[in-house]
């Protein structure tokens, strides 16, 4: 029997109820009516329970997703969703400049921003998945610890490997001794689609707009947790911003935040306007947190495309479009605060301290743990290349997300395809892998030549 993962109501349920509990609402009444019906907690790393339950599980449990969905929050009143109640409680919200790109914003700061995005994404792919004890022992058999290039099996004990073997779709394309190329990848399906979002529609593109494209041009079976389930939505007729609130309990998880960069990329200096496109990117398939994550990393990456800032003052734009009460904001400010605490003491401090405050709340797709790790791996880095990607994955969660989108900060603050070592760019072959549109086998400084054309329209 197929099992369809993560858009089953038997699955979503027990997600449901963790969000619930996450954003201010009470489900225990429902949860007890659940657990009383003999319903399965949420799967714990794959998106279907191994499973079929009764047919009459599953209508409880859509029901019980509609109970859920009309909860009151305690949390709404500091978490907005729609754009003008985000820009009500952010009381720096920069001013948009509404300009052209700026002359420092060039194709070779560009190719090194794809490039950074490929090879974070790439280094972390193997061990997706994996917990934080597994990632510390493989890298360390291998003497490849503290992280500093590509994982591999290479003098990697068998046991060990029994015991923690390498992501399954992963593991045949991302360790050293097997890349050739860039491997597809969501990481990188995303911002391809952006950049057809804007080659189609420009810089007016509305969240239906990118509905149509994702339809148009994105496999379903290449969605994962909220995308699929909006994707879902959208094949039901429902329209944005439904999509990304019915019977989706992922809706603040990593993935909005991982389509950002484009965004950033394409409104080099003017950290406004990146926020408020991945905004409209984002209310497709997320809420809340989920979308706070996206706009504040499209805030940073604008400000870094032009290379006129450190890391650090990055970081503190990306922060004013994030309503400062919000889960999310209140998350990277510690996360920061950490690094700049533990600066002089190995990165495995700020790891343990961050897992110890997140790890018993939210899933490890969640964009608050996963957002402030990321954060984290800049400030201690200090933006340096080969510091951030390998910070950012070693601390786990969502290794190949969270390598990817340090990998695309640190890129730009480089400013070039040459500043990144060789050891992390040569596998890539200047070639990516991908069933996005037309893209396929495309090289990184075509794909910063089409970005830059992109960032140059009005």
């Amino acid at each position: 029997m197929l099992r369809l993962t993560w858009v089953q109501p038997e699955d979503l349920i027990g997600h449901e109820l963790r969000q619930a509990r996450q954003d201010g609402r009470e489900p225990s009444a429902v949860a007890a009516r659940w657990h009383a019906a003999a319903g399965p907690e949420a799967p714990l790393t794959a998106g279907a329970s191994p499973t079929p339950c009764s047919p009459y599980l599953r209508l409880l449990a859509g029901d019980l997703l509609d109970e859920l969905a009309d909860l009151p929050s305690t949390l709404a009143e500091h978490e907005p969703t729609d754009l003008a109640g985000i820009v009500s409680r952010c009381p720096d919200w920069p001013a948009t400049t509404g300009g052209r790109a700026p002359a420092s914003v060039t194709v070779s700061r560009l190719e090194a921003a794809w490039l950074g995005r490929a090879v974070g994404c790439l280094l972390g792919k193997p061990v997706e998945k994996l917990p934080l004890p597994a990632i510390r022992s493989l890298a360390r058999a291998a003497g490849n610890w503290p992280l500093d290039t590509y994982f591999t099996a290479r003098g990697v004990p068998a046991d060990l490997l029994a015991r923690h073997p390498w992501n399954r779709r992963s593991a045949t394309c991302s360790l050293a001794e097997n890349i050739d190329g860039m491997p597809e990848d969501d990481d990188l399906n995303y911002p391809l689609l952006a950049l057809l979002v804007l080659q189609r529609h420009g810089r007016g593109f509305t969240t239906s707009d990118v509905a149509r494209v994702w339809l148009d041009e994105l496999p379903a079976g290449r969605t994962f947790t909220a995308e699929r389930v909006a994707y879902r939505n959208l094949l039901s007729g429902l329209e944005p911003p439904l999509t990304a609130r019915h019977h989706n309990p992922f809706r603040e998880w990593i993935g909005a935040l991982i389509r950002a960069d484009v965004h950033g990329w394409t409104n080099p200096g003017d950290p406004a306007a990146a926020a408020v496109r991945a905004h409209r990117d984002a209310t497709l398939t997320h809420t809340a947190n989920g979308v706070y994550a996206a706009m504040f990393t499209a805030a940073v990456i604008a400000t870094a495309a032009t290379g006129e800032h450190d890391v650090h003052a990055c970081l503190r734009v990306g922060l004013t479009v994030v309503p400062p009460r919000s889960r999310l904001a209140r998350a990277v400010r510690h996360a920061v605060g950490l690094a700049h605490e533990h600066a002089d003491a190995g990165f495995d401090t700020v790891v343990d301290a961050l897992h110890a405050t997140h790890a018993a709340t939210y899933h490890w797709v969640h964009a608050v743990p996963n957002t402030a790790l990321t954060a984290a791996a800049l400030t201690h880095a200090g933006g340096d290349f080969t510091g951030s990607v390998c910070r950012a994955v070693s601390g786990g969660w969502d290794t190949d997300s969270n390598g990817a989108t340090a990998g695309s900060v640190a890129g730009l603050l480089a400013g070039t395809p040459d500043a990144l070592p060789e050891r992390w760019t040569a596998p890539l072959k200047n070639r990516l892998a991908t069933s996005v549109g037309d893209f396929d086998g495309s090289g990184f400084d075509t794909l910063a030549r089409l970005t830059l054309l992109e960032a140059s329209r009005p």
